[in-house]
């Protein structure tokens, strides 16, 4: 089965809810011989197969089905959302409904633990059977539907015991009050299930956030646009039927549906969207421009390039989507654990049934005390230790700018304790500025911008964007040619004007441009290549947090040299990809946790190599897939608030896990002694939960 002949295609699975469920996905599904491997999403609900061409639709949702879960294909990531928020609105209607109910059946018990006793008791308890039975069949749904599957494949989930434990409660209060009982439970069945699906909305509410993020990038794609035919007629084209080749009309004021290329016209686009960056960019024919991002000036027409999951936007949504589905050492360690929980669980349900009839405390007492340790053994918190606190942390690090692509690379990037930083694009800006424009007069200005702006080298491009930028208006000028490794040249009032390479050698390696008119020098602008505007104070916050820097670069030792004394850090240079892997692997071998930031082509192998990666949104393609994380925009402190982000991330990790086993050592044994009613071990269960999410949430803010 080779790589080649495989088919990828992505399923939303609803019930998708712990740990045990990931990896009874990912496991059982490979035993499949036609799927090759299977990835869960936790956060967005979603598995991403891959299969061998002969597996056909329903051959494929019935293997989940074999396993106990619903699938439903998809065919992109907004069908995902939709599934999600539909989820999250079926849980809060469950909620609402047995919220209703709980509240008028404890209005109800008032009197009987009032002391209300023969017919009246009987009376209230006939009542409250009359609301309970209906909300439970309703409002418990999501459990039973979940229990079914799984038990008429021969399996079992979590949502198992909690069924069992409702229906055993709901059918000794039935008998009781069939037989005038003093004792019924309705008011306990329900609001177990109350707090069930608190917790469990409270879930899907904080993953459809996660998932927010990405359906809002989404949502700033245009909706569509006015196509212009070879006939020369327009017509409006919803942006999922754009097509590469297609021609598109821009009007002013109006986001990009598609990427493309511009072929009449100029304006200025927002980029911010993508880059974090208010200021405009200038965009004229030839320029490429991305969907999602807004023309502010005038109208332009476009050449789609790549449309819906193509577009540059779509890749940054997948590689949000991503994130938090990463096999880190905690989420193993939680996978272990439920696999175990249904065997048992269910072991100690029947020994305590047991071991109290043995007693002698009769059926009634017995199933009580074995409902209630099928209820209160919920593993949901320990489910909940890993995920909810790195989908709280890549949220927060999104929005400071920093996408991370897998939640394990959270952990990882805890543990570095050495940087090793590429240094053009990455502690420089990657894009080279002219120096001392502002001395030159108006003339020479507007001249310079004319010929600047008709040719893609990227000096000419620095010059274009910062003269623009200084509002200054082109000079007239006409008959412009461009000769390739010499510069561009044009006829202004009569006379010649050249900008190109100096004439003069005495700049040395120095990058600059000459404008001479009829063959005379007039001016030579030299550019630099700035750092970043806070590369010095994020090198020492990379220090104080006890993480050396140094500069690994392909440069030569002279362009270095002058960063390197900035920013006090040692650097080796001119190394190739193979010297950059060398020396990763030379820090790896003495205990050293690398840190690997880089951008270009050349840094993709040590990207990959290191303990962890970072690469900045103006990086190559292959330097951001290699990479665990990019972070957006100028600035290089995103970088330090990842690292102290993923910091403080493990240590609520931990504290979950120990709120999650602090709990079962604490609630088990009493339940097993008798001590909790089912109704104690609702709220005790659904309460582990709640605390679990409730610590991880404490992660919001962390880095304002």
């Amino acid at each position: 089965m080779t790589a080649a002949a495989l088919i990828e295609r992505d399923f939303a699975v609803p019930d998708i809810r712990c740990a045990g469920c990931i990896a009874k996905l990912e496991q059982g599904l490979v035993r499949d011989r036609r799927i090759a491997t299977a990835r869960v999403n936790f956060t967005e609900k979603r598995v991403h197969l891959t299969h061998t061409p002969d597996a056909r639709m329903p051959d494929l949702i019935g293997a989940f089905s074999t396993l106990g879960f619903e699938a439903h294909p998809l065919g992109n990531g907004a069908d995902a959302t939709d599934v999600g928020a539909e989820t999250s609105r079926e849980l809060l209607r469950a909620v609402a409904v047995s919220g209703f109910a709980m509240m008028n059946i404890m209005l109800l018990s008032v009197s009987v633990w009032s002391g209300a006793a023969g017919a009246t008791r009987d009376l209230f308890h006939w009542l409250s059977a009359a609301i309970a039975l209906p909300t439970i069949t309703y409002a418990g749904r999501p459990f039973f539907r979940s229990a079914w599957r799984a038990l008429r494949h021969g399996g079992t989930n979590m949502d198992v015991p909690i069924s069992i434990g409702v229906a055993l409660v709901c059918a000794m209060s039935l008998y009781e009050t069939a037989s005038s009982g003093p004792h019924a439970y309705f008011d306990g069945a329900v609001m177990l299930l109350f707090f069930l699906l608190t917790g469990r909305w409270l879930d899907s509410v904080m993953r459809d956030r996660a998932r927010g993020g990405v359906a809002a990038l989404l949502r700033n794609m245009g909706t569509g646009a006015m196509v212009i035919g070879v006939d020369g007629d327009s017509r409006w084209v919803d942006a999922t039927a754009l097509e590469p080749g297609m021609e598109m009309l821009v009007a002013a004021g109006e986001r990009l549906a598609a990427d493309g290329v511009v072929v009449a016209g100029e304006s200025r686009f927002d980029l911010s969207l993508l880059t974090g960056e208010s200021a405009p960019v200038a965009a004229q024919v030839d320029d490429r421009v991305h969907a999602g991002t807004l023309n502010l000036d005038a109208p332009i027409r476009v050449r789609v390039s790549a449309a819906g999951a193509d577009t540059a936007i779509a890749d940054i949504a997948r590689l949000m989507g991503e994130a938090a589905q990463g096999k880190s050492r905690h989420v193993r360690i939680a996978d272990r654990a439920a696999r175990f929980y249904a065997p048992a669980v269910h072991a100690l349900a029947l020994l305590a049934l047991a071991g109290w009839m043995i007693a002698g405390a009769g059926w009634h007492q017995s199933l009580l005390v074995a409902a209630a340790v099928l209820i209160i053994t919920c593993p949901c918190a320990l489910g909940l230790a890993v995920p909810a606190a790195q989908i709280v942390a890549a949220g927060e690090l999104m929005r400071a700018g920093v996408l991370v692509k897998d939640g394990s690379a959270l952990e990882r990037l805890a543990e570095v304790d050495l940087a090793l930083v590429d240094k053009t694009g990455t502690l420089t800006l990657g894009r080279p500025e002219a120096m001392g424009l502002d001395r030159l007069d108006a003339e020479v200005r507007s001249l310079t911008l004319a010929l600047a702006r008709a040719s893609r080298h990227p000096l000419s491009a620095a010059l274009t964007r910062e003269l623009q930028a200084g509002g200054v208006r082109a000079a007239r000028v006409e008959a412009i040619r461009e000769t390739p490794g010499v510069g561009i040249e044009a006829r202004w009032r009569g006379r010649v004007v050249t900008l190109g390479r100096p004439q003069g050698s005495d700049l040395g390696n120095a990058l600059a441009t000459e404008l001479a008119v009829d063959g005379r020098p007039v001016a030579t602008i030299t550019f630099a290549d700035p750092l970043r505007p806070d590369a010095a104070e994020a090198v020492d916050a990379l220090e104080r947090d006890g993480v050396a820097a140094m500069i690994l670069s392909g440069d030569r030792a002279e362009a270095v040299a002058p960063v390197a004394r900035d920013l006090r850090l040692t650097a080796q240079t001119g190394m190739s990809p193979q010297d950059k892997l060398a020396a990763i692997a030379r820090q790896a071998a003495r205990g050293r946790k690398v840190l690997m930031i880089g951008d270009g082509l050349n840094d993709g192998p040590a990207l990959a190599a290191g303990h962890a990666s970072m690469a900045p949104g103006s990086a190559s393609d292959v330097g951001k897939n290699a990479a665990d994380c990019i972070f957006l925009g100028d600035r290089m402190m995103p970088v330090v608030q990842a690292l102290r982000m993923a910091r403080r991330t493990q240590a609520v990790v931990r504290q979950n896990f120990l709120l999650a086993i602090g709990y079962n050592v604490v609630a088990v044994p009493l339940a097993f002694m008798g001590l909790v009613t089912p109704l104690v071990a609702a709220i005790a269960m659904s309460g582990s939960s709640l605390i679990v999410v409730g610590n991880a949430l404490r992660l919001k803010r962390a880095i304002r």
